[in-house]
């Protein structure tokens, strides 16, 4: 076999907010069952068919420590079960359809794959595809934080946190992270490389500001640490801030629907079409076109890897694509039809498709980088997170960490001279850590369910400052067991850690 053109890695990365306890229904719980069942299914579906091929090294998969909770946790694991029961009977009423046929086929599989296989939670699944060298499994920050607005104290805290979770239900603590929103600022790869992570996500423009090409990944600053930067050239192919494959006009609708029975019976038709004039879906016309926008990306993969090569002396090149899961089922119905078509198809084309640490055992690592701050968000800077909208958020999240802090040390001691472990300052620093989650300042500043957002931070937040007080008063361990009893993922998370 001749010399592959160069290497691609399909990064995906999966995650929502923590809905457990501050209002969780109907919108919280709602979405994760929604994606739940059109993307976390069919995705590790493809994953474990190609698996069962003998295929390795597919693609990196990201699991915010806050979601892979949540898909091992009883209480969702039983709500996920009944709702997949109601979307099944919704759909057999609509089952001589030509669409409510396919609901009824997709509703049914899903019941009987969750019923065969996710019974026990997510954990056993990634662990067994990661196991068997399928894919790399990334890991990061407990509750999805925006790193570059944390003290360095509470940072490295929230990333050994989210990686200790890891390892307790995949049994590897991971040495590659998903930074949440592609965050960095200037010191974070030294905060990385004392947790043991070797390799994280940035966007593209932040390492192009610096001088450098998303053909190589780098090691940044004086670390070994090593900065994977998103090809947007490529990444936008399939889903642009304007266009992409996913509104191909024969695909499935996600905003258009049916109010009666939920399902989405229309297809894009076009970008410029009312809700009420779209056509109908036909789920086969929809198959067809992913398995064409499939073969056309391969296509560009290989394109952009042989133009790159050519402007490097034949030097073989790299090309990073990430998404988040969700866009394969959720967002895009024919996702995963797609996903699946191009792993298939990239090693025909001659393209090393492998994982992050793939390349780097590959040698597309280039020397040695100095990042500025960036982000993927709006700007690829710090809008979203730090910018006008949220500024009371963010005051609030430097309050939240010093008042940790303070308490911490003042309770237990400085670091490195504590004594017993605390429940109730483990349970205020997971209160701190769900207040200081990014998901509540995007969902603001992108006016995406922004009153829900905020009802969930200041949840979070009213948590916190009770909790605090009560430590203040030495009456903190009754409270936090109450509260801990309905808001409590990371069971092995140590406030004398801080």
């Amino acid at each position: 076999m001749s010399a592959p053109v160069g290497t691609c890695c399909i990064v995906l990365h999966t995650h929502l907010p923590w809905l457990a306890h501050h209002g969780a229904w109907p919108v919280g719980e709602e979405w994760l069952h929604q994606s739940w069942a059109s993307s976390y299914l069919p995705v590790i579906d493809v994953l474990e068919r190609l698996a069962g091929e003998g295929r390795r090294d597919l693609l990196t998969l990201g699991v915010s420590p806050v979601l892979a909770a949540q898909l091992d946790d009883p209480y969702c694991l039983r709500e996920f079960h009944t709702w997949l029961g109601f979307w099944q009977v919704r759909a057999e009423g609509l089952a001589g359809t030509g669409p409510g046929s396919d609901e009824f086929r997709r509703a049914t599989a899903a019941l009987h794959a969750f019923e065969q296989t996710w019974r026990h939670g997510a954990s056993p699944l990634l662990r067994r595809l990661a196991d068997a060298g399928a894919i790399e499994v990334l890991g990061g920050p407990a509750t999805h934080p925006f790193q570059p607005l944390l003290d360095d104290r509470v940072a490295r805290f929230a990333l050994r946190t989210g990686l200790d979770d890891a390892l307790v239900r995949t049994g590897t603590r991971p040495h590659g992270i998903w930074a949440p929103e592609c965050g960095y600022r200037p010191g974070l790869e030294d905060l990385y490389a004392a947790e043991g992570v070797r390799r994280f996500i940035v966007d593209g423009p932040n390492l192009l500001r610096a001088g450098r090409s998303t053909a190589d990944a780098w090691t940044v600053g004086s670390s070994d640490v090593v900065a994977f930067a998103r090809d947007l050239e490529v990444t936008y192919r399939v889903w642009s801030p304007k266009k992409g494959y996913p509104s191909g006009g024969w695909y499935r609708d996600f905003h258009t629907y049916d109010h009666d029975s939920g399902l989405r019976p229309a297809r894009v038709t076009s970008t410029r079409t009312a809700p009420h004039d779209k056509a109908p879906y036909d789920p086969e016309r929809g198959r067809v076109a992913a398995l064409a926008d499939a073969a056309d990306f391969v296509s560009v993969v290989r394109r952009r890897l042989l133009d790159l090569a050519d402007a490097r002396d034949g030097r073989p090149a790299l090309v990073t694509v990430a998404f988040d899961t969700e866009l394969f089922g959720h967002w895009w119905h024919e996702g995963p039809a797609f996903l699946e078509q191009v792993l298939r198809l990239l090693p025909q084309a001659g393209v090393n498709a492998t994982t992050l640490r793939g390349a780097v055992e590959a040698g597309h690592v280039g020397g040695a980088v100095d990042l500025g701050e960036g982000s993927w968000g709006s700007g690829k800077d710090w809008r979203v997170w730090a910018g006008e909208q949220v500024a009371d958020l963010v005051d609030t999240g430097a309050r939240v960490q010093k008042q940790l802090l303070d308490l911490v040390d003042a309770e237990l001691g400085p670091p490195g001279r504590r004594g017993s472990r605390r429940a109730d300052l483990d349970q205020l620093a997971r209160d701190a850590l769900l207040t200081l989650a990014s998901d509540w300042a995007f969902m603001v500043t992108k006016d995406s369910a922004a009153h829900y957002a905020r009802s969930r931070a200041a949840g979070h937040l009213a948590d916190f400052t009770g909790l605090a007080r009560a430590v203040e008063a030495g009456r903190g361990v009754d409270l936090a067991a109450r509260q801990r009893a309905t808001d409590g993922p990371f069971a092995q998370l140590d406030a004398r850690l801080l």
